[in-house]
């Protein structure tokens, strides 16, 4: 396991560098004009001569090049720079929202794995069954809802229709304080709408995978020596048919991050969103680079965790790769 971290790791060194260079790369190609962004309505009055002083002062009229080694040398000593669209320092920009969104996250994908496997376990032990049948439809139909159009949907029903839930935000409107209460009722909605958005893939692969391992000849021979079909189902078919599982973990934090950012959008969560939204149209240099190599490293490590999961699940594996 040490050494495919550390494979890992080396691996990762140039691919975040590869990464960073690509987002000042697209941003030196946006229409969108930093110092305009910065000073917004102020610009149109501003002359020539205080647009380029702030253009010098951003650091945008330097080279492409000169801009990311600048940043990159700063970020390895440990300065992320300063965010001219937030008016802060990069790093407090993203410890300020990055742990509700990893709290967002983690709930939502803990809900899609729970709910997932029950699940495909379900539909699997009654392969054409109503329960199978209903479900696998349902989930086919919720590969394709966008997670934005689940939010509104969850929003209309339980936030203006029953009114039984918060429609969005941290905390009720006029609370000062934030309490575990108010947080844990706000996070229901955001949390379940991403969640069921990645519940289908985890349900599908279970539902065939469990199913697989119930006509193998070792769960046949399980059940021929009178084993209850309670534990032939668990410490069998469930065993074999999570591996395949297992390797979804990595291959969905993308996906988990871009529903993430929908998600919080629609329910006014206060995540990293608004500030990767903002970076994006603002051109901001040193939170759009520190936000994508944040969103990078969380790929990475989503996939060396489907990795060695695998293969402490499936010693026949190993950890060679």
């Amino acid at each position: 396991m040490a050494r495919m971290a550390g494979r890992r790791a080396l691996f990762a060194f140039p691919v975040l560098l590869v990464v960073t260079f690509g987002v000042f790369a697209v941003a030196e190609a946006s229409p969108f004009d930093p110092v305009k962004a910065y000073t917004g309505t102020a610009g149109m009055t501003a002359t020539q001569e205080d647009l380029d002083r702030i253009r010098v002062n951003l650091g945008v009229d330097q080279p492409l090049v000169s801009r990311w080694w600048e940043w990159l040398t700063a970020a390895l000593r440990g300065d992320l720079g300063d965010s001219s669209v937030l008016r802060q320092p990069v790093a407090d920009a993203i410890g300020e929202r990055v742990g509700w969104s990893v709290l967002l996250a983690v709930t939502a994908f803990a809900l899609a794995v729970v709910l997932g496997t029950f699940l495909g376990v379900l539909a699997a032990r009654g392969r054409g069954g109503w329960l199978d049948r209903t479900v696998s439809s349902a989930a086919y139909t919720l590969e394709a809802a966008p997670a934005f159009w689940l939010g509104l949907l969850v929003i209309w029903v339980f936030a203006l229709q029953l009114d039984v839930l918060p429609a969005g935000g941290l905390t009720d409107t006029g609370s000062e304080t934030v309490t575990f209460g108010q947080v844990a009722t706000h996070l229901v909605l955001p949390a379940t709408v991403l969640g069921i958005t990645q519940m289908p893939w985890f349900f599908l692969y279970v539902r065939q995978g469990v199913g697989d391992a119930l006509d193998e000849d070792p769960v046949r021979g399980a059940r021929a020596r009178g084993i209850g079909e309670r534990t032939v189902l668990l410490h069998h078919a469930l065993r074999s048919g999570m591996l395949p599982m297992l390797t979804l973990i990595g291959s969905r934090v993308p996906e988990l991050i871009t529903g993430a950012l929908l998600v919080e959008t629609v329910f006014s969560w206060p995540g990293i969103a608004a500030a990767t939204v903002e970076a994006a149209t603002s051109v901001d240099f040193p939170l759009l680079a520190a936000l994508t190599v944040l969103a990078t490293a969380a790929v990475l490590i989503g996939n060396l965790l489907s990795d060695l999961l695998y293969g402490l699940a499936d010693p026949r594996v190993g950890f060679d790769g």
